[in-house]
């Protein structure tokens, strides 16, 4: 029971790792700074809602997950 518990750990931390990994890729390619992206900054608060980037990464999704399926 343990010895799968472990492997599944590994697995989760791996994957946190490699999602990290993608997400400074994105952000030094420019993602997260496009024309469509809201940010508010208000004194020390600063609201952040990323439109443009959300949209181009969904649509990047799905083409992907439309490949695979096919």
């Amino acid at each position: 029971m343990f010895s799968s518990f472990g492997k599944i750990l590994i697995l989760t931390g791996l994957l946190i790792i490699v999602t990290g990994g993608v997400f400074l890729l994105i952000s030094s390619m420019g993602l997260g700074k496009l024309p469509g992206d809201i940010v508010v900054r208000r004194g020390n608060f600063i609201f952040y809602f990323p439109l443009a980037t959300g949209l181009i990464v969904s649509l990047i999704l799905t083409l992907i997950m439309n490949i695979i399926r096919i």
